[in-house]
C-alpha cells in the first residue's frame, strides 16, 4: 500500500505518523532517533521503496535524511516555519500533532519550501566552515575581553593590536599591568588554543575544498573574493543547477528588498535577510573592496553611495556580486570585466568648496 509518513524528530526519540494516499490513518508510534529505530519503523509499516517521508529542518536534518535515503525512502525536508504557519491548530503544539501536520500537509501538497539536503562533500565543507567561524568568533571575543580589562584600568591603548602571540606577550610583560595580568593571561590562553584550532581547520578546509577546486578557482578570479568567501558560496548553494537564474540566488541569500504592493501603494523596504547569514556576511565583506577606486565594481558602489550612503552601497554591490558569482559558476567562466557595464578610464576630479568652519583658538574650544 502506498503511503506518506510524517516525522517529528528529536535527539532521543522520533514520533511518526503514516497515512494512505487517500488520507486514511495507517499507523503511528515512537522510535529511537537512530538507524535501528528508523529501520524498525520502515519494517513495521511495510513502506515500499521511494515512500515519501517528511521531516522539519533542524540540527539532525541531514543525519536523518541520509539514514532514510540509505533505507530506500524519499526524505522531504520542510521549513519548520512553514509547518507552524500552516498548522491547523497553531497554538496547540505537540510531537504527535507536528507529525500529523507534516504527514497530512505532505500528502495534500501544501508545502512549497522544500529544503535542500547536501551530499557528503558539501556537508563536510559546511561543517568545517561552521567550526572555523566558531573559533574566529572565539578569538575575537578574547581580544575584545582583553581590551575591556585594559580600559577598566585606564590603559585602553595597550591592546590596540592583539592579533599575534608576540603582541599578547608584549602586552603581558608590561609592568603597569600587574593588577590585571592574571585575568589577561586567562584570555590569552583561550586565544592561543583557538588560534591553534583555526590553523588545523584551515588545513582541513584545504582538503574539503579539493572536490571543488575548479569552481573555487573560478570564483576567486573576482577581485576581492578570497578562499573563505568562495568556499562559503559553494557550501551555501551546493549545486548551481538548483537555481533557475541569478535573481533566485540573490533572493536565497536574503539580499533583495522587502516589498508591499497593494493597489496604488508600492513600497520597498530593507533586505529580507532570508537564507544563510554566513553567505550574506561573506558577500558583504567582499563588497567592501568595491570602495577602492581600482575595483571593477567601484562605479556601482560609487553611484549608490552618493545617494544612500556607504552601507546601502555595500549591500547593493553584495547583491550584484552574488549574481555575478552564480553566472560564472553556471557558465564555467572566469571573471571578465568586459561583461560589466564599465570601462577602464582613469578620471581625476577636483572639488571646490565655498564654505569651511571658522578657526577658533583652543581656549575658545575648551570653553
Amino acid at each position: 500500500m502506498k503511503m506518506v509518513i510524517g516525522m517529528d524528530v528529536h535527539s532521543k526519540a522520533t514520533m511518526y505518523m503514516a497515512q494512505s494516499e487517500k488520507g486514511e490513518p495507517v499507523s503511528e508510534g515512537t522510535v529511537t532517533t537512530s538507524l535501528d529505530g528508523f529501520s524498525e519503523m520502515v519494517e513495521k509499516l511495510g513502506a515500499s521503496p521511494g515512500t515519501r517521508i517528511g521531516l522539519e529542518t533542524g540540527t539532525q536534518m541531514t543525519f536523518v535524511a541520509r539514514i532514510l535515503s540509505s533505507l530506500g525512502m524519499a526524505p522531504v525536508v520542510i521549513d519548520a516555519r512553514e509547518v507552524r504557519q500552516k498548522a491547523r491548530r497553531m497554538n496547540q503544539k505537540s510531537d504527535r500533532r507536528d507529525a500529523f501536520e507534516i504527514c497530512d500537509g505532505l500528502r495534500r501538497g501544501v508545502f512549497v519550501s522544500e529544503v535542500y539536503v547536501p551530499d557528503e562533500e558539501v556537508h563536510r565543507l559546511r561543517r568545517v566552515l561552521s567550526r572555523r567561524r566558531h573559533f574566529v568568533n572565539l578569538c575575537t571575543s578574547q581580544v575584545n575581553a582583553a581590551r575591556f580589562v585594559l580600559r577598566s584600568v585606564g590603559l585602553r591603548n595597550r591592546g590596540a593590536t592583539l592579533t599575534t602571540r608576540a603582541a599578547w606577550e608584549k602586552m603581558l610583560s608590561d609592568p603597569e599591568l600587574s593588577a590585571v595580568r592574571a585575568h589577561l593571561d586567562m584570555h590569552y590562553r583561550i586565544w592561543v588554543s583557538s588560534s591553534e584550532n583555526l590553523t588545523a581547520l584551515d588545513r582541513e578546509l584545504e582538503e574539503a575544498l579539493k572536490p571543488f577546486e575548479d569552481t573555487e578557482d573560478l570564483l576567486r578570479s573576482v577581485p576581492g573574493v578570497g578562499r573563505i568567501c568562495a568556499a562559503t558560496f559553494i557550501a551555501a548553494l551546493g549545486r548551481a543547477d538548483r537555481f533557475a537564474g541569478s535573481a533566485q540566488v540573490a533572493s536565497y541569500a536574503g539580499l533583495v528588498p522587502t516589498g508591499y504592493d497593494s493597489g496604488e501603494v508600492i513600497r520597498r523596504g530593507h533586505i529580507t535577510k532570508a537564507g544563510s547569514p554566513e553567505l550574506r556576511a561573506m558577500l558583504c565583506e567582499a563588497a567592501h573592496q568595491a570602495a577602492r577606486a581600482n575595483h571593477p565594481l567601484n562605479p556601482y558602489w560609487r553611484r549608490i553611495a552618493a545617494k544612500g550612503g556607504y552601507k546601502k552601497a555595500v549591500v547593493a554591490v553584495a547583491h550584484r556580486l552574488s549574481r555575478i558569482l552564480f553566472r560564472m559558476w553556471r557558465k564555467r567562466e572566469r571573471f571578465d570585466v568586459n561583461q560589466l557595464n564599465v570601462v577602464r578610464d582613469k578620471v581625476v576630479r577636483q572639488k571646490t568648496y565655498y564654505y569651511r568652519f571658522k578657526e577658533e583658538p583652543m581656549s575658545a574650544q575648551a570653553r
